[in-house]
C-alpha cells in the first residue's frame, strides 16, 4: 500500500511541513529509516535522528523546536505516538483476514460458529460452544464446552479457553494463556489438602487484550471478571474471584491473589504484587516490584515492598542509602555515652 504525506495528514489532522505527495509503503524506526518508510519522534531524546533519518516522512510534535533544517517531510500533530498508533492500526486492518474452518480442525456438531470465522488446523471447538461473527481462532487453540466468545475476536495459537467462560466483543489473546484454569483453592486437613472445587467462571468483557502466558482463573462460585478495555501484559496473573476495573493495565509479571478487588484505569509496572481480598481504588498507579499487602483509596502513586507513597518511598531510599553511615555514627555516640557513663561512677 503507498499513501502520500498529505493523505497521511488528513487521516490524523496533521499539518505537513516539506513535500506534501512524498510518497511511503512501510513503517521504520526513527533511527532505521529508510526510502519510503514513515518514522515517528515522540521521545526528546530520539530528536537528533531527526536530522540523520533516511525515512521520508516523519511525524512530529506540534510543539518541537529544530535547530537546522531536514531532509524529511514533517506531519505536525498534537501526539505523535497517538498519531503513529492510529496509522497503525489502519494498516493492520487493511491487512486480509483468514476465513473459514480448516479440514483438521475439531468442531462440535452443536457448537454454533458466527460468520466470516476462522477456525485453525488441530483447534478443538467443544460442544455448545458459541462463536461471534468474524473471530478467528488459530491452530492448536482449544475452546472447551459451553463457552461462548463474541464477535471480531483474535486468539492466537495454543490459546486455552475452558469451560463455559465468556469473551466479549474484539478480544485479543495471544499465544499459551489460558483462561479459566481452577483457581487455587485448597482446604487443609490432617493428611494434607482437600481441593475446593472452582465452579464458577471467568468473564472477559469486550476490547480487552491479553498477552502471551497470562492465566486468569476461574472463580470458586460466581465469576472472575475483567471488564472492558483492560490491557494485560505476558506472564500476569488474576486469581479466582478478582475483578479488574475498566481500561486498567499491567504490566509483565503482575500478580494478583484471589478476590482483590481493582478499579478503573489504573496502571501496575511490572512484578508489582497484590494480597487477597484488598480494594485497589480508580486511577491508581503502582510501581514496578511494588508489593501491595492492603487496600489503596485511588488517585495515588505508590512504590515499594510493602507499598508507600512515591514521595515517601524516595525519601527514605535516600536514608538507606546512607544506613552503614549512620549506624557506624550511632555506634560512635554509643561509646561515648559509655565512656561518660564509665567516668561519672
Amino acid at each position: 500500500m503507498e499513501i502520500t504525506a498529505k493523505q497521511i495528514a488528513d487521516f490524523i489532522q496533521g499539518r505537513v511541513e516539506g513535500d506534501e505527495n512524498a510518497i511511503v509503503n512501510t513503517f521504520a524506526k526513527i533511527e532505521e529509516g529508510k526510502a519510503g518508510a514513515i518514522s515517528f519522534l515522540s521521545n526528546p531524546k530520539y530528536l537528533h535522528y531527526i536530522y540523520e533519518t533516511k525515512s521520508s516522512v516523519v511525524l512530529i510534535n506540534e510543539d518541537v523546536v529544530l535547530e537546522k533544517s531536514v531532509k524529511p517531510t514533517l506531519i505536525r500533530v498534537k501526539n505523535a505516538y497517538e498519531s503513529v498508533a492510529k496509522l497503525l492500526q489502519l494498516y493492520e486492518s487493511m491487512k486480509p483476514k483468514k476465513k473459514g474452518i480448516d479440514s483438521l480442525a475439531f468442531v462440535s456438531p452443536s457448537a454454533k460458529i458466527g460468520e466470516d470465522c476462522y477456525i485453525g488446523a488441530f483447534a478443538f471447538i467443544g460442544d455448545n460452544v458459541e462463536i461471534g461473527n468474524h473471530t478467528q481462532i488459530y491452530p492448536h487453540t482449544v475452546v472447551e464446552d459451553g463457552a461462548k466468545i463474541g464477535d471480531d475476536c483474535l486468539l492466537y495459537p495454543n490459546v486455552s479457553i475452558y469451560h463455559d467462560c465468556r469473551l466479549g466483543n474484539r478480544v485479543t489473546i495471544h499465544s499459551g494463556t489460558v483462561i479459566g484454569a481452577d483457581g487455587f483453592g485448597f482446604a487443609p486437613n490432617a493428611d494434607g489438602y482437600d481441593k475446593i472445587p472452582q465452579i464458577g467462571i471467568v468473564v472477559i468483557e469486550d476490547d480487552v487484550e491479553i498477552g502471551a502466558n497470562t492465566c486468569v482463573d476461574r472463580s470458586t462460585m460466581g465469576s472472575t471478571i475483567v471488564h472492558k478495555g483492560v490491557k494485560l501484559d505476558n506472564l500476569v496473573q488474576i486469581a479466582h474471584n478478582v475483578e479488574v476495573g475498566e481500561n486498567t493495565v499491567m504490566s509483565a509479571q503482575v500478580g494478583i491473589a484471589g478476590s482483590t478487588k481493582v478499579g478503573s484505569w489504573c496502571m501496575f509496572g511490572g512484578q508489582a504484587g497484590f494480597a487477597g481480598h484488598i480494594k485497589v481504588g480508580d486511577k491508581t498507579f503502582v510501581g514496578a516490584q511494588c508489593g501491595v499487602n492492603s487496600s489503596l483509596k485511588g488517585n495515588e502513586t505508590v512504590i515499594g515492598s510493602p507499598a508507600m507513597d512515591a514521595k515517601q518511598f524516595f525519601k527514605s531510599s535516600v536514608l538507606f542509602k546512607k544506613l552503614p553511615d549512620i549506624y557506624k555514627q550511632l555506634n560512635d555516640l554509643q561509646k561515648q555515652v559509655d565512656e561518660l557513663k564509665h567516668q561519672q561512677q
